[in-house]
């Protein structure tokens, strides 16, 4: 059952056999629904989570009423709102698993155990956090610098199993589009 997750911390550091009996001893293992929200807007997030299998989606409804897409996470990605957890202050997002959902949970109770006991996850976890900064801030670039049919395609480039796995308008979401302007986007593409 650990086979994946352990697999993951090893590209980030080199944990002995006791470390990492350690992590697998207080991470909790969960199977969510399809359709289950993790967290809701205005809720604390108390958990990140090691997805094992399936697809979430988080995202947060704007000014007008609209969801918006952050991310899809899908299997050996992890998935929380950093700053409600690690602040504990409300979020301003919400997580729904768009598939049944396999996953691996730290609380902040637990994660700060983790980080006095076995130091070499500051590591891992800091590894983490500035590849997710790169992603964020290539994905700033993209939206300001690239056209529709750019972003669409390094979407499909980046993330080539999310097409078939989530719902048309959470891509649209997700690139900044509405529907209808994704599916003429795809159309186009579909032409040359």
């Amino acid at each position: 059952m650990f086979e994946e997750i352990n697999a993951y911390i090893n590209r980030y550091a080199s944990f002995n056999a006791d470390e990492i009996a350690y992590f697998n001893s207080i991470i909790q293992h969960n199977v969510i629904a399809k359709k289950t929200f993790l967290l809701q807007e205005g809720e604390i997030c108390k958990f990140e989570a090691f997805i094992r299998k399936g697809c979430i989606r988080t995202y947060y409804i704007d000014h007008k009423g609209a969801e918006v897409t952050l991310q899809f996470a899908i299997e050996n990605w992890w998935v929380s709102d950093i700053a409600s957890f690690h602040e504990q202050k409300p979020s301003r997002m919400f997580i729904e698993t768009l598939e049944d959902c396999e996953l691996f949970l730290l609380t902040p109770e637990t994660k700060e155990k983790l980080l006095v006991q076995v130091p070499k996850f500051e590591r891992m976890f800091r590894l983490m956090v500035q590849r997710n900064l790169t992603r964020m801030q290539e994905r700033l670039f993209q939206t300001i610098a690239t056209t529709a049919v750019e972003k669409y395609l390094d979407f499909i480039e980046r993330y080539p199993t999310i097409p078939q796995r989530v719902a048309q308008h959470y891509i649209a979401s997700y690139l900044g589009f509405s529907p209808e302007f994704l599916s003429k986007v795809r159309t186009k593409l579909a032409k040359k």
